[in-house]
Order: structure tokens, then C-alpha cells, then sequence
């Protein structure tokens, strides 16, 4: 399980005196206790390694946002602290659908629903989404799934 490997890692950080990935990890694990307790009260509860891989995209994505505002400010030590941090948050997740493969999915799924516009795109995204959630950043697969039904 995900869970595991980051708090084992957690552990050899703290041995290793690493404290840049040690503030990291905790970050990660501060987010997934944050989003155990948003599910106390929920119905139904994801898989524990889909919760995480959830939490650790959306970890991404902030991240990746706060690169380019701070790049854009001028700043550049936030940015490299941030990057830093994303590093670490990537190091975690499973590995990710090269683009190619992302364009083979999306055409077997567009062929399976029968899409044809752009209008057909939510479809798409949902069934990418389901299938694939885990191994591909769907900011990016947006603009494929775009391109590949325009």
C-alpha cells in the first residue's frame, strides 16, 4: 500500500537527518489524515491506494500552480522550494501514462461511447477517468481528449 511506503519512508528520512524530505512526507501524511477524517461521515469510502493517489495529484497540482505564480513573481527560491516538495509528492505516486498511451486510451474510449464532438468530451473524461484516474493527470488529458474530438 501507498500509506505504508510513505511512512516508511517517513522513518528513514527521520534516520537519514533529511529534514527537506522529512517536512515533505509529513506534509503528505498531514493531507491524507485531513481527508480520513473528511470520510468519517461519508457513505461510501474510496480504496485506501485510490484515496492516496487522490490526495497526492491534487498535492501536484498545487504545487505545480505555486511554481509558476512564484517563477512568474520573480521568486525563485519558493519555486525551488516548492519543487522540492514536489518531487518528493511524485516519488510516491504509481508511474504515469506516457502521452502516447494516454492518446491510445482516450481513442479506445472515444470509439467505445461513440464520440464524435466536443460536446460527447464529458463522456469521455468520465470514463478516462474511472478507468485511468490513477495513472493520468487529467489537467492534461483535458486538452487531448479536446484535441482528439475537434
Amino acid at each position: 500500500m501507498i500509506r505504508d511506503t510513505i511512512k516508511s519512508a517517513q522513518i528513514e528520512s527521520m534516520k537519514a537527518g533529511d529534514k527537506e524530505r522529512l517536512a515533505a512526507v509529513r506534509l503528505i501524511l498531514a493531507k491524507l489524515k485531513d481527508r480520513d477524517i473528511e470520510l468519517r461521515t461519508a457513505s461510501n469510502v474510496p480504496d485506501d491506494d485510490a484515496l492516496v493517489v487522490e490526495v497526492l495529484q491534487k498535492m501536484v497540482k498545487q504545487r505545480r500552480e505555486s511554481i509558476d505564480m512564484f517563477k512568474t513573481g520573480g521568486r525563485d527560491e519558493l519555486a525551488a522550494k516548492e519543487q522540492a516538495e514536489l518531487d518528493v509528492i511524485e516519488s510516491f505516486l504509481p508511474a504515469q501514462l506516457s502521452e502516447e498511451e494516454t492518446k491510445a486510451a482516450i481513442e479506445g474510449i472515444k470509439a467505445e461511447v461513440g464520440a464524435e464532438s466536443v460536446k460527447d468530451m464529458g463522456k469521455v473524461m468520465a470514463v478516462l477517468k474511472e478507468r485511468h484516474g490513477s495513472v493520468i493527470d487529467m489537467s492534461k488529458a483535458s486538452g487531448l481528449v479536446k484535441a482528439a474530438l475537434v
